[in-house]
């Protein structure tokens, strides 16, 4: 059966669809999920909207964000950016919470707007929401009732400022709240470490490099059921070294052993570690190590 795709293009259009009467700004709302009274239809349909999203909501019935089905905990915080798809099954009903939507011309210009990537959680998966206490939510709750307050009265010079502000100051919070959730998920997340380390060692190990290539973050990051934004923020906050680095790091000691240990020349060496080409191979060598492949087996 063909997938339904609703897009919600326009703050107009969002408040159209949960019947919250006019915005008040054509590029930023707030919406209490309580009362509001989305149009569904009857079938599970997929949704996209032009929007980043902050939800902060409980409800009967399933959300799919990705691959997986997720039921919101009270007090889960859920982050999308621009275009990204979330399907909803038919019985689907908002019981509270909140949702605060902004487009990204709103911030465009701004220093946040330079930023905004820098913010990785709007690419994690559902299952990776963050879980805020009572009192967190006070706090992004206060700030959310500050950036209300300046597109719903009248806008001046200073309204697109203070709104930019407030946004970052949410964000910051929320960015301070994962990182108490990545710590005090302390076990789970020491066993994540463990099962990358792991894969990355058994992927290294094998004899397919040459037809597998080398391997790209995603790769670890399905193996352990993550999104790849998820994976490298954890491994980063643990071990010092993104997903990307680790990568690198175990690449270039088996590229050090084989420098070593082997007569083979460089091209080959490259074709061994998966490169296709081995100009790619010599170039990442030389930036993690500082001289070349060739000067680097003279050397030692």
């Amino acid at each position: 059966m063909q997938k339904k795709y609703i897009d919600i293009l326009s703050i107009s259009e969002l408040h159209e669809f949960y019947r919250y009467g006019k915005p008040r700004h054509p590029l930023i709302t707030i919406i209490d999920l309580g009362k509001a009274q989305p149009v569904r239809p009857a079938e599970e349909v997929y949704y996209r909207t032009a929007f980043y999203l902050i939800m902060c909501k409980r409800f009967k019935g399933q959300l799919k964000y990705g691959r997986t089905y997720y039921d919101f905990a009270e007090g889960s915080l859920m982050f999308t950016a621009p275009n990204q798809v979330v399907a909803a099954s038919p019985d689907i009903q908002d019981v509270e919470g909140w949702g605060l939507f902004f487009h990204p011309d709103l911030i465009a210009a701004s220093p946040l707007g330079q930023k905004i990537d820098q913010y990785s959680f709007f690419h994690y998966d559902t299952h990776e929401a963050l879980h805020v206490s009572d009192e967190e939510n006070r706090i992004l709750v206060d700030v959310l009732d500050k950036i209300g307050r300046e597109y719903e009265q009248h806008i001046d010079k200073h309204t697109h400022i203070l709104i930019n502000d407030n946004l970052q100051l949410l964000l910051n919070y929320c960015e301070r709240f994962y990182d108490r959730q990545f710590l005090t998920r302390n076990k789970v997340n020491n066993d994540i470490v463990t099962r990358f380390e792991r894969l990355l060692k058994d992927y290294f190990s094998q004899d397919t490099l040459p037809d597998k290539g080398v391997p790209e973050v995603k790769i670890f990051a399905a193996a352990l059921n993550l999104s790849p934004s998820y994976l490298s923020d954890m491994l980063k906050r643990y071990t010092g070294k993104t997903t990307q680095e680790h990568i690198y790091l175990v690449l270039i000691d088996k590229a050090k052993s084989l420098l070593w240990g082997t007569t083979a020349s460089v091209s080959e060496i490259a074709y061994q570690l998966g490169f296709e080409h081995p100009s790619h191979f010599t170039k990442l060598f030389k930036m993690k190590t500082g001289v070349s492949p060739s000067d680097f087996r003279v050397l030692n």
